[in-house]
């Protein structure tokens, strides 16, 4: 596992520019120059010559950050942003009492034994899952659910439920929890453990990786970039050792909604109804999007204004941070208003949650709110 001072040179590469103003959600309602990566990368560079501390102060401006990754990409000299924070943040929550609760919470024993009882819960309430119409030249997909299926299954049906249709196995494993949530705290060692454990599990005979939430395939795509601790063959695991191998090759990820885009499928809703989009920061692209919705009759898209920045929740930064997360969530709010539309689709749970605090502060009349295989379960499903 890396330490601070092994991005030394990274920082240093930092050329103070200030791109990352013009892209960086929070740095536009605060105007602090500490929210931004250049802020940070000359505060960790104060850190590493000796002159400022990891302490509380700048573990808040640590705090004060998405996760969004726009920075990062927007960067000329391709700084992985999100890592070094990551790691000043392990650095600094491992000797803090807040960090050490954090890390109790975020345990096998304590996290991981609650998302057991309700892995548990729901296969005693669930009717038997769906594989498909299976045939010649059948797509195999392992399905990553993530934690929010586990607790909430309502996006999972509605996945099964269209995904029936067609002519795919649908592959189930007892995947854990991604890790984002473990990476925002900086808790390192628990992020390890899940990814290991769900490497192991990804030893089957598949096509794709299925994710029907955004953040969570952006976290499992970070397993084979991660410099943290680079995949290796010294685990004995057989199978963890034919997902490294295979990892040299690439797994080929897919969300559901990209999936669908290029199906010979069609969804037929009885009325009319007008949608929205908000594209999760986590999702790579929405090049799917169009498509899938020329595939539905009587829906109409309406664009929102800046659809694509953030919606300010990202987990614990809203409990840290709630102002800041206030009044972006409100903006988005205020954008998707505009566009009257009745439903708001997205591909991330997280981002319904900001959304929704959003119009909760904004006063503004609720859409539906929803993921987009909720939406397109409730139509006719032609293929």
């Amino acid at each position: 596992m890396k330490k601070l001072e092994d991005f030394a040179d990274d920082i240093n590469k930092c050329s103070k520019c200030g791109l990352c103003q013009s892209v960086c959600p929070v740095y536009k309602i605060t105007g602090n120059d500490c929210a931004v990566s250049r802020g940070k990368f000359v505060m960790l560079d104060g850190v590493l010559k000796g002159d400022l501390k990891l302490n509380k102060n700048i573990e808040k401006y640590l705090d004060m950050c998405l996760k969004c990754g726009k920075c990062k990409n927007f960067c000329p000299s391709n700084i992985d942003v999100c890592e070094i924070f990551n790691t000043a943040k392990y650095e600094c929550a491992k000797n803090t009492i807040q960090g050490k609760f954090e890390k109790f919470f975020e345990s096998k024993l304590v996290f991981g034994t609650f998302m057991k009882f309700m892995k548990i819960f729901r296969r005693i309430n669930s009717a038997a899952s769906i594989s498909g119409n299976r045939g010649e030249g059948c797509i195999k997909l392992l399905y990553f659910k993530g934690c929010v299926n586990n607790v909430y299954p309502k996006t999972e049906r509605a996945l099964k439920k269209i995904f029936s249709n067609l002519n795919v196995e649908i592959i189930e494993r007892d995947f854990d929890c991604c890790g984002l949530p473990f990476l925002s705290s900086g808790n390192m060692e628990r992020f390890e453990e899940v990814k290991k454990y769900n490497l192991a599990l990804m030893d089957s005979d598949f096509d794709y990786i299925l994710t029907d939430c955004a953040s969570c395939e952006s976290t499992l795509k970070g397993y084979f970039n991660s410099t943290h601790a680079p995949l290796t063959t010294e685990d004995k695991k057989a199978s963890f050792e034919r997902a490294v191998a295979r990892s040299d090759g690439g797994f080929s990820f897919v969300n559901a909604a990209e999936f669908l885009a290029g199906q010979n499928i069609k969804f037929k809703f009885k009325k009319p109804v007008k949608v929205t989009f908000h594209k999760p920061c986590h999702l790579e692209n929405d090049e799917f999007l169009k498509p899938l919705l020329q595939k539905c009759e009587n829906v109409e898209y309406i664009e929102a204004e800046d659809y694509d920045e953030c919606c300010g929740f990202a987990g614990e930064f809203a409990l840290k941070n709630h102002k800041i997360s206030k009044n972006i969530s409100v903006k988005k709010a205020d954008n998707i208003a505009k566009t009257n539309a009745d439903i708001v689709l997205t591909t991330c749970p997280a981002c319904i949650l900001g959304i929704k605090h959003g119009f909760l502060f904004s006063g503004k009349k609720f859409p539906k709110i929803m993921n987009i295989m909720e939406f397109l379960a409730d139509s006719q499903i032609i293929v």
